[in-house]
């Protein structure tokens, strides 16, 4: 079976996680402090905060953001449904907007369109790999004061011109999934340059204590921590982290090979399917490689004769708004860009170790699943 993804792990993920579990320390701690500074800066943020989720950052950095009840947060319905997930976690209410059908990312111009007085914040998502308008998105938030909490849990190492997502917005949440760039089992981050923001969202990981578990673990005096709001254990363990640091010195050969892979499939299936595309200033990192067949109806005979094949495929991005537990709070929406592309899109495999024979197969595969 060639799988839809695989991890890039190996025994220096194993010697990582040894280390800290022979350490004695678990939990938050040290190790997820080098994370967080491995990936600030990366992406050339001013403060990370790390997390045991994305949907738990997304969570975060909308409380932190000041969204609460009654507010409104501007989102794609076109994205995984942790998206608006954490959107209602937070209280609030998601309002969909359509997307641009060639990259498949949030619409800009819908965004400003949706804006009510009780919107309290914008939420574009980074579709698989490859950055949302930011630059447009930036300049209608600054106009309307309002901030911006970047879904870009498929988007690490993702560019707008010369700097990296995750130092473009107010607020930015990346996703360590397995099927993301990087992983570390499950896991998050929060990239900002706001100061009293990170404070803020280090202490709600953390049930908001006063103190972390490591500074008082340090302290030479007795250090009563303090509980001043209800926060959330949000907590990502330094096992997890360790194997985030060996997965941070991997990421550029990750990234270039999932793009030498992208772009091959993009010249082996032109004229065939519709296929990912860059946008001005900004490269796809292929986290997925999602294709639009000509015929919807046609996907899951296409879907189940590449598997007969034994070859994994997933349906393309969903309409969070057609799911069944967000149908019956939009009845009669309509999105007809997020509605086309969620039928007639799909995901073939990609990941680095891969090799050119399994993506012919699949290259193969597919073109007499279409006839």
């Amino acid at each position: 079976m060639i799988p839809i993804t695989r991890p890039v792990v190996g025994d220096q993920e194993v010697a990582a996680a040894a280390a800290v579990i022979r350490s004695g320390w678990l939990t938050q701690g040290a190790k997820v402090a080098e994370f967080e500074r491995a990936v600030c800066a990366y992406v050339g943020a001013g403060h990370a905060v790390a997390t045991s989720s994305c949907t738990a950052a997304l969570h975060l950095a909308l409380v932190a953001a000041g969204v609460g009840p009654g507010d409104e947060v501007i989102c794609p319905s076109l994205s995984f449904i942790a998206t608006a997930n954490a959107v209602l976690h937070a209280g609030a209410t998601p309002v969909f907007v359509d997307i641009e059908p060639a990259t498949l990312n949030i619409d800009a111009r819908a965004v400003e369109a949706a804006i009510t007085p009780r919107t309290a914040c914008i939420m574009p998502v980074d579709q698989l790999g490859l950055a949302a308008d930011i630059d447009a998105i930036g300049a209608i938030a600054r106009r309307h004061g309002l901030p911006v909490v970047e879904d870009a849990a498929p988007a690490l190492g993702a560019n707008v011109g010369a700097r990296r997502v995750g130092s473009l917005s107010t607020l930015t949440c990346f996703s360590f999934h397995p099927r993301k760039v990087i992983t570390t089992g499950e896991g998050g981050m929060i990239t900002t340059g706001d100061e009293g923001m990170a404070a803020r969202l280090r202490s709600l990981r953390s049930h908001a204590a006063s103190t972390s578990d490591l500074a008082r673990h340090g302290s030479a005096a007795p250090d009563f921590e303090e509980y001043r709001e209800v926060g959330y254990n949000y907590r990502m363990t330094d096992i997890q982290a360790a194997i985030g640091l060996v997965q941070v010195d991997r990421l550029e050969g990750i990234l270039a090979e999932r793009r030498r892979l992208g772009l091959r499939y993009n010249t082996l299936l032109a004229g065939l399917v519709v296929t990912p595309v860059d946008a001005p200033g900004r490269e796809h990192t292929f986290q997925s490689y999602c294709v639009r067949l000509p015929d919807a109806a046609r996907r899951p005979a296409v879907m189940a004769h590449l598997a007969a094949r034994g070859i994994a495929t997933r349906r393309g991005v969903m309409a969070i708004h057609l799911e069944p537990a967000y149908r019956g709070r939009f009845p009669g929406l309509s999105l007809p860009e997020t509605e086309s592309a969620a039928a007639s899109t799909m995901l073939l495999p990609l990941f680095p170790g891969m090799g050119d024979a399994a993506q012919d197969e699949v290259v193969a595969a597919l073109r007499e699943a279409l006839g």
